[in-house]
């Protein structure tokens, strides 16, 4: 079976909290909803967008969680539109995934983002062809449901215990344990590292550096 690192994007691969942030006050303001506070919006990034505005105003009906669902949509895309988009990615990442790739490992991407976006994320940092396997919220269900995964899996010949999950949330971290993958929380992103503990990361990584020691470390047979 093969190797397979499996990244979240927000939070892990790139920065974007100042898009996602702007893009939920635009959605809030113009429904007439006050805007959550900061800490809040992020701690619900790396979920489906329905599913992290129900998060965020969980006594609003489905109605309404759609339609700031599509005001935010309709704010990112014109921010992409304006050129304001920022997305850098986090220092390291590039040698974390050279470090990878040069061990034989194969890489994927599972992320809250849709199939448009993470396309235009990955295609403007020149990291397209680097993942194997890119899923997405267009076509799974909401993590932590573990339908991204097994995916990503099957796409790459790759097996549970061949496979480690590497994001920045608690949702990553619980992906990954219903997918019974090892998983390394990164605390360079939107959660705290206690989060990720208590979900059970099985490795906690403070610098991108540290991802291609801590991968084959959950893995015995390269350890």
């Amino acid at each position: 079976m093969n190797r397979l690192a499996v990244f979240d994007c927000d939070g892990t691969l790139v920065d974007s909290q100042a898009n996602i942030v702007h893009a939920m006050a635009v959605a809030f303001a113009e429904t007439g909803l006050p805007m959550p506070p900061r800490a809040q919006v992020l701690g619900i990034v790396g979920l489906s967008l329905v599913e992290a505005v129900a998060a965020l105003v969980p006594d609003l009906d489905a109605a309404a969680h759609r339609l700031i669902a599509d005001r935010y949509k309709a704010a990112f895309q014109a921010q992409r539109g304006r050129g304001e988009v920022q997305e850098p990615l986090y220092d390291g990442i590039v040698a974390a995934i050279d470090t990878l790739d040069a061990a034989g490992w194969l890489l994927g991407v599972a992320t809250g983002k849709s199939d448009r976006g993470l396309a235009l994320c990955l295609a403007h940092h020149g990291l397209t062809h680097r993942f194997v396997t890119l899923q997405t919220a267009d076509r799974h269900p909401s993590k932590p449901h573990p339908a991204m995964l097994a995916l990503a899996m099957a796409e790459a010949g790759a097996a549970p215990e061949t496979t480690v999950m590497i994001g920045d949330t608690a949702f990553d971290i619980a992906m990954g344990a219903a997918a019974g993958v090892a998983t390394i929380g990164v605390t360079w992103g939107y959660h705290a590292p206690a989060l990720l503990i208590a979900e059970g990361a099985t490795h906690i990584a403070t610098h991108p550096e540290q991802l291609p020691v801590l991968a084959a470390a959950c893995m015995p047979e390269i350890a």
